[in-house]
């Protein structure tokens, strides 16, 4: 498994990927999310490949995208995480968000805080993220629907 950048030649894995309504209350789609990206230099599509198969994909937010979530100038924000529907509960997400703080230490070297939303419904994520080395600090903030749980992963470079 591996989490590589989007560029335009991963469209065809874009479009094979499956989102339900039911994610979409939690998250945003990959389309919308690279259509963002697109838009914005500091919005970073990240894939995670198993072999050619696309099974994870999320944002990394830099500078003003974080601010609401945290104070901290090297924190950087992970947006739009999801699963394909019909890779769920195959340990992609947990093994994803294991590789990603070696994956941003190697591309975005001066960070040192993962920071991510959760919608206070969305349970079994809190629980993953917590199993994934992430802290709930007490801290909120809005989300695009509704008010969320705002955890952070810190990064140790003598760790990685």
């Amino acid at each position: 498994m591996r989490l590589k950048f989007y560029e335009k030649k991963d469209d065809f894995l874009i479009e094979r990927y499956t989102i339900t309504e039911e994610q979409l209350r939690y998250t945003m789609s990959p389309k919308e999310s690279i259509e963002l990206v697109k838009q914005d230099k500091n919005r970073h599509a990240v894939l995670v490949l198993d072999e050619d198969k696309l099974v994870t994909f999320f944002v990394l937010h830099e500078k003003e995208g974080v601010t609401p979530y945290s104070s901290n100038e090297q924190a950087i924000l992970i947006r739009a995480f999801s699963t394909d529907f019909y890779e769920q509960g195959k340990g992609y997400a947990k093994a994803a968000l294991q590789l990603l703080p070696d994956f941003v230490l190697n591309h975005f070297p001066t960070i040192n805080e993962l920071v991510l939303g959760v919608n206070l419904p969305n349970t079994a994520a809190q629980s993953l993220y917590k199993k994934c080395g992430f802290v709930d600090e007490g801290k909120m903030a809005k989300g695009f629907r509704a008010e969320i749980k705002v955890m952070s992963y810190y990064i140790s470079k003598t760790n990685s």
